[in-house]
């Protein structure tokens, strides 16, 4: 009786250190902002602080444009933050729009929560996109969203489900979150039979079936013109998943742009494309 209850201990202890090891394993990294518009690009900006549910707030950056009344929302990626994304925001306030940069919940400056995920990067946007239409009606006649990595595909998710999105740019997007998590899972050698398992149990925790925000799909609920960006060279995310996402939904609003020699992350090598897609934002009917 003793070694029955000393072996039901040792597997309730084995199976709790496992399921820790996964939350920790798929914890974002904090990296906080350590400069900001003016000091880096000399842009003047508006410091901002979103209240969103339970007293938390948002951190991010308004860079105004005087006389605009469109604005572009970017949203970076899994362990990014705002300033990283300023590379990218500056070309289109150039270019004489609205830009405003933010924090998700648990990165750069923003409150803690006490998980990360897709669907809450998608609902931290939402909440951005209801506050900046209540606070600058003047500056939302427009709204365009931009997104990297997890992002990009919560951005798509998000737009999914409204109808006054003018434009959505994806950078680096996956197709489906459990291809992603195969992908990650296998890299660090986990059988197949581990890896079922593990997926099912992030998506009981994060209280989504991946199959409901996975871009694969989110992309054919849009009605508005969606840019899909990727590098050629992204080893975390191969170029396939942006063909698959193109293949899967044949619509005329939906194109794809490859670019040559870029990696999952490579900021610059996208920035040397700003102009391709300030003019996608021209096409889609905005003043830009």
């Amino acid at each position: 009786m003793r070694y029955f209850i000393f072996s039901i201990l040792a597997i309730i202890i084995i199976v709790g250190l496992f399921l820790t090891a996964i939350h920790l394993g798929f914890r974002a990294p904090r990296n906080k902002e350590t400069g900001n518009p003016k000091d880096l690009f000399g842009i003047d900006y508006l410091q901002l602080h979103i209240p969103i549910h339970a007293g938390k707030q948002l951190f991010g950056w308004l860079l105004p444009v005087s006389h605009s009344s469109e604005t572009l929302i970017i949203l970076h990626g899994w362990g990014s933050n705002s300033e990283i994304m300023l590379p990218l925001a500056i070309p289109f306030h150039k270019a004489g729009i609205n830009v405003l940069v933010f924090d998700a919940r648990s990165h750069g400056r923003s409150d803690s929560d006490t998980f990360s995920s897709l669907p809450r990067f998608a609902e931290d946007m939402g909440n951005v996109i209801d506050w900046l239409k209540l606070h600058h009606p003047d500056r939302s006649e427009k709204i365009a969203l931009l997104g990297h990595s997890l992002g990009a595909a919560a951005v798509l998710f998000e737009a999914s489900k409204r109808k006054e999105i003018a434009a959505v740019i994806s950078i680096s997007t996956f197709a489906h979150p459990e291809w992603m998590m195969q992908r990650y899972l296998k890299s660090f050698y986990f059988p197949s039979y581990i890896r079922k398992p593990v997926i099912r149990y992030v998506e009981w925790v994060i209280g989504h079936r991946f199959a409901t925000f996975a871009p694969l799909s989110t992309v054919c609920k849009i009605n508005c013109p969606i840019l899909i960006v990727h590098g050629k060279e992204d080893k975390i995310v191969p170029v396939e998943d942006a063909r698959v996402i193109i293949a899967n939904c044949p619509e005329p609003h939906l194109s794809l742009l490859e670019i040559e020699n870029a990696s999952h992350d490579s900021v610059e090598k996208i920035e040397q494309h700003c102009q391709q897609l300030i003019c996608f934002l021209r096409v889609s009917g905005l003043n830009i």
